[in-house]
């Protein structure tokens, strides 16, 4: 992934957004959290208030077998944990990670900003705004133990990972990729990217992977629709914000978390469904001619061809 230092809002839209890969932007300015996030300061900056968060006896994070346990514990409590290798109290073993993703009071229907979750941190925060103000979906803060790795997924807005403090390894796929990945909704079964099991998943060896190492002060451009599996390679502080890239109305309203996929393609898939359905009432080899000649057609119609 190429790193790319000083863009200016200007040149980031003009030659850098357009393209639709991701980059890495060094050089930004993103306000005094580079330097005041200490343990010490995050821990008495937000004090004792509750915070839900995931809790893995393993470093491999897997959302579709939920290998990992939600607990709350106050703010100051979770830092101190999160930051520690071995831990003297503990919910599932003494090496456990830990992860906070922060959520909207009502989770269904508020999403993740950190102007009202955490109001003290975010006076310390610039947040890049390459994008226009009505445009802004969420902004999440988040926090993990050194060692721990979220499951490879999609979301459907485009979105800057601001890397505050510690490092992070990044792997990215292209969207034109899926059919490598082994997808179940917007996440991919293969946790395991740089060790993963071939005889479960061949067709993975096709998938290009880009990757990248976020140091504490880089932007990662994330877009809309490319795959991401994130590595802490230490106890870090990062902070994703979101944006609609397509009109507002194009996204589901339920969609508190950014990853819902949009309503004409949830509408299609529906669609797609039923006569997948209605196939069925035709015997065997007429169903595999007419499946054959749909994908034809779908290839045809839809598929993009200009992909290098």
């Amino acid at each position: 992934v190429e790193r790319l230092d000083g863009v200016t809002r200007e040149r980031f839209l003009r030659d850098i957004y357009p393209r639709r890969k991701p980059v890495v932007l060094t050089g930004l300015e993103l306000g005094t959290c580079t330097t005041k996030w200490t343990i010490d300061y995050l821990s008495q900056a937000e004090g004792s208030k509750e915070v839900k968060i995931h809790v893995s006896a393993v470093p491999q994070m897997d959302f579709l077998s939920k290998n990992f346990v939600y607990r709350t514990l106050p703010f100051d409590v979770f830092v101190r944990r999160a930051a520690e290798a071995k831990h003297k109290e503990y919910f599932l073993t003494e090496d456990e990670k830990y992860y906070l993703r922060s959520v909207g009071e009502d989770v269904r229907k508020d999403i993740a900003d950190i102007r009202k979750q955490f109001p003290i941190l975010a006076e310390d925060v610039h947040i890049p705004e390459y994008f226009e103000k009505e445009q802004f979906f969420s902004s999440v803060f988040r926090i993990s133990s050194a060692g721990l790795q979220l499951w490879t997924h999609y979301d459907v807005m485009d979105n800057f990972l601001i890397q505050v403090t510690g490092k992070k390894r990044v792997v990215l796929y292209s969207p034109q990729d899926a059919p490598y990945l082994y997808l179940s909704g917007t996440k991919s079964e293969v946790l395991d990217v740089d060790n993963p099991d071939l005889e479960k998943y061949p067709l993975f060896v096709k998938a290009r992977r880009y990757q990248c190492v976020l140091e504490a002060g880089d932007v990662l451009f994330i877009p809309a629709l490319w795959f991401h599996n994130v590595i802490s390679e230490e106890f870090g502080v990062a902070l994703n914000v979101f944006w609609k890239h397509l009109p507002a109305e194009s996204y589901d309203k339920t969609d508190t978390y950014g990853n819902k996929d949009p309503m004409a393609a949830s509408r299609a898939i529906q669609i797609l469904d039923r006569a997948l359905k209605t196939l069925e009432e035709l015997p065997e080899e007429y169903r595999d001619f007419y499946a054959r000649r749909m994908v034809l057609r779908i290839q045809e119609k839809a598929y993009r061809n200009d992909y290098g």
